[in-house]
């Protein structure tokens, strides 16, 4: 079975998101209308992000791509990457992608888990050869960052659900950024919040999941934040008392894959998306602990489970192919 990211595979999932990043329609429109005059079209609204069904698949397509081409640049597909780059990414279509964000109604457009892409985006252009997409990108990228800054300290509850308003993922996204740039009191901010949304949770049952439309794990997204966020020894203490069961496999339902029976049907397909997000959980927090620890043969054949019963479906019906390669990436990378 296929457990790591290697050339063949980037390449694949390469010519799979640049399929659909510039795919106008069907698209999903996710902003609100304060009147008749901002009735436009995918392309003039997001005159970059216009492709991939919405707004948030288009930016993590776009993540994708800059992350593959930064792991692989001689694969076949670079050529065509670079030139998408250059083609979408300009001052000019980024100014208009800040346009539709500070129209008065838009104050809550694609919070948090767009926000959180937009920046694991602009901090894979800060790791490319080529940093001038980081600065043409840094006008949005600082909207983006201004905005984590003005609602966290008003955001006195985290969100817990298993889709797009989860809280957790987006910080964790938000983490790399901040990073990346060396953004010391962003990552404060960050840390802040988490320990004050989650720092306080402890015998996690898991109950509820997974729920017929999550792609991620409430549980172990929650975990995942506090591992990246954390200091090393304090994650440890943390995940004692937040999932005491690990060693014993518990809580279960975290450890079977979730069953998908129409990926035709947009939200059911969201379960292909739960298995590889939780394949990246697992992977990930598996690091966290020693290797003769019990959890860490568990939490990595679990992982195993989970990529086992989702690779096979990245493409497939536009439903699932306008996203899922992205999370195959990060599972397979963990």
């Amino acid at each position: 079975m296929t457990t790591t990211l290697d050339r063949e595979i980037a390449d694949r999932f390469a010519w799979i998101a640049l399929g659909h990043v510039e795919r106008e329609y069907p698209h999903k429109p996710g902003h609100v209308l304060a009147g008749a005059s901002e009735l436009q079209g995918p392309r003039e609204t997001h005159p970059v992000f216009f492709g991939s069904f919405d707004w948030h698949s288009c930016v993590h397509g776009y993540w994708m791509l800059v992350r593959l081409l930064n792991r692989f640049p001689d694969m076949p597909s670079a050529v065509a990457i670079r030139a998408l780059l250059n083609r979408r990414l300009t001052p000019e279509t980024v100014a208009g992608e800040c346009a539709t964000f500070d129209r008065p109604m838009n104050r809550g457009f694609e919070r948090p888990y767009g926000w959180g892409w937009l920046l694991k985006l602009a901090a894979e252009l800060e790791a490319a050869e080529d940093r001038s997409f980081a600065r043409t990108l840094q006008p949005l990228t600082e909207r983006i960052v201004a905005r984590f800054h003005a609602f966290l300290p008003v955001a006195t509850y985290p969100v817990r659900v298993g889709t797009h308003y989860n809280t957790a993922f987006a910080l964790r996204l938000a983490a790399d950024y901040a990073e990346a740039v060396g953004d010391e009191g962003f990552i404060d901010l960050l840390r802040m919040t988490a320990l004050r949304w989650y720092g306080p949770d402890e015998n996690c049952p898991a109950w509820g999941e997974p729920s017929g439309d999550d792609f991620l794990s409430p549980a172990l997204i929650e975990a995942e934040c506090m591992h990246r966020l954390l200091p090393a020894h304090d994650f440890s203490v943390w995940l004692g008392r937040f999932l005491p069961g690990l060693e014993s496999g518990k809580p279960e339902t975290l450890f079977s894959p979730a069953s998908v029976s129409d990926r035709s049907d947009g939200k059911i397909a969201h379960l292909d998306g739960l298995n590889l997000s939780r394949a990246w959980c697992w992977r990930s927090l598996a690091t966290s602990v020693a290797e003769t620890d019990a959890r860490r043969g568990l939490m990595n054949a679990a992982a195993d489970r989970h990529l086992q019963a989702a690779l096979a479906h990245v493409a497939g019906d536009y439903m699932g192919e306008h996203w899922l390669a992205s999370f195959a990436v990060l599972a397979l990378e963990a």
